[in-house]
């Protein structure tokens, strides 16, 4: 346990306690009594209000007010923040060091007993839909920390059991569909890739600055994504079909709702099957198909699935 992790977790054991002493804190911590008197320091500085009691059974007090000054929130605002914490534990990995069970006792031990029971009745009855994630993503701290640091890295990416390499400026990381996705610019290709995390099997950071800021490359990310070789496509859809769109998309698409309900959007050569597997689940909600190319790879995708079992 570091310094900062210790002076955390010192905050709330002496937070139900009016006195306490050196051997205390020596004991529960496995500190020498020189470390114990800087954490007091420490915690001094922070804002607990620590007085010292001298003589022969000398000890440490806390005045009977808050800690810390109170951050105030609603029972609302608790309940929110609780079950958003609750849905990293469907995730494998994330780019945070910690443990969502620590995390869940440090967040009940500033509740009180009551407010701890209700939130737990809730959890009962209140659940949310999440994808589980259960492919461990080893580097998703680097990537967020090369995000913020705007510094580039070259990895080692397995796709199709073929391992390639590739120099990157990551400037974004995303979850969805129970994996975590990571977009950056190639630099070498100058092209935008989004990368699925569990699929880098190795990473190294570059010692130098980036070409591009983040705002950069978030800003022009889909001008960036869009190729010279770039294809147009709209499909138009029955009106109830529209919930299909909402519940997944993707960034080089949109949708009007206007007299007609239409996708538009655009898609690169060699992406063709790609849109085609994603309009399939539209079934026969679907009115209309342009350009007449992407018409065809559905057709195809679906004698292929009539094909498959009709072969069972």
């Amino acid at each position: 346990m570091n310094k900062s992790e210790r002076l955390n977790d010192m905050i709330r054991y002496l937070n139900g306690r009016e006195f306490f002493n050196l051997n205390d804190l020596m004991e529960k911590y496995k500190i020498s009594k020189s470390t114990a008197l800087r954490d007091i320091d420490s915690l001094e500085q922070l804002g607990m209000p620590i007085f010292a009691e001298h003589g022969r059974h000398g000890r440490y007090g806390i005045l009977k007010n808050r800690l810390l000054s109170p951050i105030t929130f609603t029972m609302d605002e608790v309940y929110a923040l609780y079950f958003a914490m609750l849905t990293l534990e469907s995730y494998q990995s994330t780019p945070f060091h910690l443990s969502v069970n620590r995390l869940n006792e440090k967040f009940e031990s500033c509740l009180s007993q009551k407010q701890i029971e209700q939130i737990r009745k809730m959890k009962k009855v209140l659940q949310f839909e999440m994808y589980t994630h259960r492919h461990a993503s080893r580097f998703l701290d680097l990537i967020l920390k090369s995000i913020l640091n705007e510094s580039s890295f070259t990895i080692q990416y397995s796709k199709n059991n073929e391992e390639k390499e590739h120099y990157v400026q990551f400037f974004k990381i995303s979850a969805k569909f129970g994996q975590w996705y990571a977009a950056g610019m190639d630099l070498h290709a100058n092209q935008y890739r989004v990368f699925r995390c569990d699929r880098i099997t190795a990473i190294a950071e570059e010692n130098m600055k980036s070409p591009f800021s983040v705002d950069e490359l978030i800003s022009r990310a889909l001008e960036i994504y869009r190729s010279k070789t770039s294809i147009d496509f709209e499909v138009e859809i029955l009106e109830q079909a529209k919930d299909i769109f909402y519940k997944e998309h993707y960034p080089s698409m949109k949708i009007e709702n206007g007299n007609r309900t239409v996708i538009s959007g655009f898609y690169n050569p060699g992406e063709e099957a790609f849109i085609a597997d994603y309009f399939m689940r539209y079934g026969n909600h679907v009115i209309s198909v342009k350009p007449e190319s992407l018409k065809q790879q559905v057709q195809e995708r679906v004698d292929q699935l009539l094909h498959h079992y009709r072969m069972l």
